[in-house]
């Protein structure tokens, strides 16, 4: 298998990375700056690509059996909410040019719901990252509207972030449109076991044209 993984120096994006590699998986492995990707496994191939260029990204992406998407335009970028609507607009056309069908977009736990209401509407939504969870569920509703790819948008836990020590567990539980509370009624996974999640999907093909999220 060969995955086209877009935004690999991020936060997500290196995690998905490794566990991609760890499986034994080709990557090529797309970004801005290629000095930031620090994976050198034979198994990878960088490409330098800024996602705007609609054409150079896909013939990046041409000849992956999947592209995952873990983009994103900086939550300090001053015009985060318009680069990240550009960006993903620009990715999934770009997609769509490469004849590559199934793409997997990751995006925030902020277009999850909670008692019919997305999570991003609520009234204790952090503010500072509300622009950028705003343009996320915007794009949200772009992308359903696409018909000819085999999508998917993956929400990640509410909590999922930088403080989260948990590491790879490999264990997991899936939700769809809901956060997936646990017994404490949190809902919590660690970057690493994100990155499973989707290697898994990748594998498996459950999900199809849907929103998904998955904690423990």
């Amino acid at each position: 298998m060969k995955i086209a993984l877009i935004g690999a120096t991020g936060f997500v994006g290196k995690a998905i990375l490794n566990e991609l590699v760890s499986r034994g998986t080709e990557v090529i492995a797309i970004a801005r700056d290629l000095t930031k990707i620090d994976n050198n496994d034979e198994k990878v191939v960088k490409v330098a690509v800024n996602v705007l260029d609609t054409e150079k990204l896909a013939a990046s992406l041409s000849g992956a059996d999947a592209v995952v998407s873990a983009f994103n335009a900086g939550w300090t970028n001053p015009n985060l909410y318009e680069n990240t609507i550009t960006g993903a607009k620009a990715i999934q056309a770009a997609v769509t040019a490469s004849g590559v069908k199934r793409y997997i977009f990751i995006g925030g736990a902020g277009t999850l719901q909670i008692n019919g209401h997305q999570i991003v509407d609520g009234p204790n939504f952090p503010a500072e990252y509300k622009p950028g969870a705003t343009a996320v569920r915007d794009y949200f509703n772009i992308l359903k509207a696409e018909k000819e790819l085999d999508w998917l948008f993956f929400s990640p836990a509410i909590e999922m972030h930088q403080g989260i020590t948990t590491g790879r567990t490999g264990q997991y539980r899936l939700g769809k449109t809901s956060p997936v509370f646990n017994d404490a009624h949190r809902s919590i996974l660690s970057v690493e076991d994100l990155a499973v999640v989707i290697a898994d999907e990748l594998e498996n093909n459950n999900h199809h044209q849907e929103q998904f999220t998955a904690a423990y």
